[in-house]
């Protein structure tokens, strides 16, 4: 059994299902993402998982303990960060984090230096003197990590945690995110950003309409949809004429032409690629690049989902929940 092992969870509100049997594990020391749209049931499986919502059905458990039937004992584990704040304005940073590390039972004598290491890890010692609401959204999301992570949890969970702010703090995050990862925590995370759950989750599950559609490490789903092969030509003219013949000469091929003039050739087949430089030889066409063209995240993401990345990119411009 993993550090997080999730059973044919469900969750019910009336006649609406936000999260349909979904079961899943995370190992000791991974970060498994949740990538999907609002909606999708990513914020309704975090909050049955950390005990804040109680499931219709199903067993969720952290480091083996039973979540429903011993919450508090789990959570003693977790560290929770919300995609809002749950700090207080008008306390300073140190003392935000003075008072989660209370609430943990942590003695004067370990939360202080606890707290001290924490601002300067995250960089924000001097900021650890002002009052919370003076913080940036950046710095806001930074003091909240800390503080989820003031008594050392084995299992973090992290909502959203690069929406809305900006580019260098997101950075920043990310880069703690995988530091903690090589110290031993479990993280837990959603996001509705292709880019970040490829860039730093080890397994990803995509979920939709409150099902996982899949889930794997990004070489596995890359492997698990059948793209076929594509091949992108940079040339020296318009050649808008040229896609009907071609499709004529290789069998099975379709060719579109964008708009900076480079023709890309998709096949199911491998495409032999002197043929088809010698056909743009005889067409007197110059190509000064051909390389081959590789799904990303995002085309496995549409492919298997059926959801369109523009609604994830929608998602991310509004910083909505889900």
């Amino acid at each position: 059994m993993g550090m997080v092992s999730i059973s044919n969870l469900k969750k019910t509100y009336g006649d609406f299902t936000a999260v349909d049997e979904i079961s899943f594990e995370i190992e000791k020391g991974e970060i498994f993402g949740f990538l999907g749209p609002n909606g999708a049931g990513k914020t309704s499986t975090l909050n049955m998982m950390i005990g804040l919502s109680r499931p219709t059905a199903g067993e969720i458990r952290i480091d083996g303990i039973d979540v429903k039937a011993q919450t508090k004992k789990a959570q003693a584990k977790m560290g929770i960060v919300p995609d809002e704040s749950n700090l207080y304005n008008e306390m300073d940073g140190f003392d935000n984090l003075c008072f989660c590390a209370a609430l943990y039972g942590m003695r004067k004598e370990e939360r202080e230096p606890r707290a001290r290491q924490l601002l300067e890890q995250f960089r924000l010692k001097e900021a650890g003197k002002r009052p919370f609401k003076a913080y940036s959204k950046g710095m806001r999301r930074k003091l909240t990590i800390a503080a989820a992570l003031i008594h050392s949890p084995q299992v973090l969970f992290l909502d959203e945690p690069t929406t809305g702010i900006d580019v260098e703090s997101s950075r920043q995050i990310r880069d703690m995110i995988l530091e903690l990862k090589k110290k031993g925590t479990t993280i837990f995370l959603t996001t509705h950003y292709i880019e970040e759950a490829e860039r730093i989750c080890d397994r990803i599950a995509f979920i939709a309409e409150g099902r996982i559609v899949t889930s794997g490490t990004v070489p596995q789903l890359m492997e698990s949809v059948s793209h076929g092969h594509a091949i992108q030509f940079v040339t020296d003219k318009n050649i808008d004429s040229l896609p009907v013949d071609l499709q004529a000469c290789f069998k099975g091929s379709k060719v579109t032409v964008r708009p900076d003039h480079s023709l890309v050739m998709a096949s199911d087949q491998r495409i032999p690629l002197f043929p088809v430089m010698e056909f743009f030889h005889k067409n007197i066409v110059e190509v000064y690049e051909a390389r081959e063209l590789r799904p990303s995240l995002e085309d496995v993401f549409v492919k298997l989902t059926g959801i369109e990345s523009s609604v994830l990119k929608k998602d991310k411009e509004k910083g909505g929940r889900q």
